[in-house]
C-alpha cells in the first residue's frame, strides 16, 4: 500500500497571489482548463465555460448559504469573548469555537452583541455547545447581530461588499460558515446561458464548516480525521443525474463540496441515492469516483484536504504541474481567486 505524506501536497505560493478581494464582476475571473488523461492545460476565462459544456450535461451546485457566524461579547465575569459558530444544531443550540483569555466553564453565561444571552452547556476539546436564550432562532439572531466570517488568509475585515460577494447568487439554505467558493464565479447571466443551452441545473446542500481551513497536521495523511458536515442530496437531483448519464451527459460538480456530497450519497456500485445526514468523506489519490466526471474548483491551500481531493480527481502529477503553471501565469488563489476546470483522470 502506498503511503502518502503531507509533503506530497505542499508547494510554495507567493503571498501576493492570495486574492484579498473579488474581481469586479463575478464571471470575469480567469479559468485554467486541465485535461485529466493527458494533463494538457489551456488558459481561458470563466466566461468561456459554456464552450466546455453541451446540451444534456448536468451542473451541480451547492446551495448552502453562509451565515454571519462570528459574534463578539463578554463573559459573565466581564472578560471579552469571541464566538465562532461552527454548526447550527437546532433553533437555539450551536457548536462553536470560543476565544477568551480564560476558557468559559459549562454552566457559565455569555452576553453577545449587547443583545443575546448564551449559556455554555458542554465542552469537548475546543468545541463548545452553546444555547442561545432568546425567543428568536439562532439563524435569525446571527443574521441580525453576527459578522461575516471571511477566511483566515484574507487579511482585512469583512465589508458590505463581502456580504454580497462572499455568497453565491443561488444560495438558499443557511448553515455554512464558509462559502462554496467555486460557485462565486457564477452570475445570473451565466445561469441563463446554461439553461438556454439545455444544460440541466441541479442542487445539493453541504454546509461548509471551519474545518475546511484546517491544515492537515499528520505526516501520513491516512491518519487525518476529517471534519463532519451536514449534507443533503434531494431526489430531483438524483433523477436529473440518472437521466443525464442514461443519455450520455456528463456531470460537472461546482466545487469540492458538491462533489463530496454526491460521492457521499453514492453506493459502492455507483448508484446515487437521495440522502440526508452527516459526512466525513475524505477523498485522496486512489479514490474511485462514482458520480462526477468534471470538477470546477478554485486553487487551494497547500497541505489541504481540498488539494488532496483535486489531486485524486485530476492526478497528482497533473495537478502539481497545473499549480506551478498557475503560479507562473499569476493566477489568483483561494476563495476570491480564479477557477480551474478539471476533467477526471481516467
Amino acid at each position: 500500500m502506498c503511503v502518502m505524506k503531507i509533503q506530497d501536497f505542499d508547494f510554495d505560493l507567493p503571498t501576493e497571489l492570495i486574492a484579498q478581494f473579488p474581481v469586479e464582476q463575478r464571471a470575469s475571473s480567469r479559468m485554467l482548463h486541465m485535461e485529466g488523461s493527458s494533463g494538457a492545460l489551456q488558459d481561458a476565462m470563466f466566461a468561456d465555460l459554456p464552450r466546455y459544456l453541451r446540451s444534456g450535461d448536468v451542473v451541480v451546485f451547492n446551495d448552502t448559504r453562509v451565515i454571519k457566524a462570528r459574534l463578539f461579547g463578554v463573559k459573565g465575569s466581564g472578560g471579552k469573548v469571541e464566538v465562532m459558530v461552527e454548526r447550527v444544531l437546532d433553533a437555539h443550540r450551536v457548536l462553536a469555537v470560543v476565544r477568551a483569555s480564560h476558557a468559559p466553564k459549562p454552566g457559565s453565561k455569555l452576553f453577545l452583541a449587547d443583545a443575546i444571552r448564551v449559556t455554555v452547556m458542554t465542552r469537548e476539546q475546543d468545541v463548545y455547545t452553546l444555547r442561545f436564550d432568546h425567543e428568536c432562532t439562532v439563524i435569525e439572531l446571527l443574521e441580525r447581530y453576527g459578522n461575516l466570517p471571511l477566511p483566515p488568509y484574507i487579511s482585512r475585515p469583512a465589508t458590505e461588499t463581502d456580504e454580497a460577494r462572499y455568497q453565491t447568487v443561488y444560495a438558499r439554505q443557511p448553515g455554512a460558515v464558509a462559502a462554496p467558493t467555486a460557485g462565486l464565479h457564477f452570475d445570473e447571466s451565466m445561469l441563463r446561458t446554461l439553461n438556454e443551452m439545455g444544460v440541466a441545473i441541479a442542487h445539493v446542500t453541504l454546509h461548509v464548516g471551519m474545518g475546511t481551513f484546517q491544515p492537515v497536521r499528520v505526516e501520513n495523511i491516512a491518519h487525518h480525521n476529517m471534519h463532519r458536515e451536514i449534507f443533503h442530496v434531494p431526489p430531483e437531483t438524483v433523477e436529473s443525474i440518472r437521466r443525464a448519464k442514461a443519455g450520455g451527459g456528463r456531470i460537472l460538480a461546482v466545487g469540492t463540496t458538491s462533489l463530496r456530497a454526491l460521492e457521499a450519497a453514492a453506493a459502492d456500485d455507483g448508484e446515487l441515492k437521495a440522502s440526508h445526514g452527516d459526512t466525513d468523506i475524505f477523498i485522496t489519490p486512489g479514490y474511485r469516483f462514482r458520480v462526477v466526471e468534471r470538477l470546477l474548483t478554485n486553487f487551494h491551500l497547500p497541505r489541504s484536504t481540498l488539494l488532496m481531493l483535486a489531486s485524486a480527481f485530476g492526478g497528482m502529477e497533473n495537478i502539481r504541474r497545473a499549480y506551478q503553471h498557475a503560479i507562473n501565469e499569476r493566477y489568483r488563489f483561494f476563495s476570491y481567486g480564479d477557477a480551474m476546470l478539471i476533467e477526471r483522470q481516467s
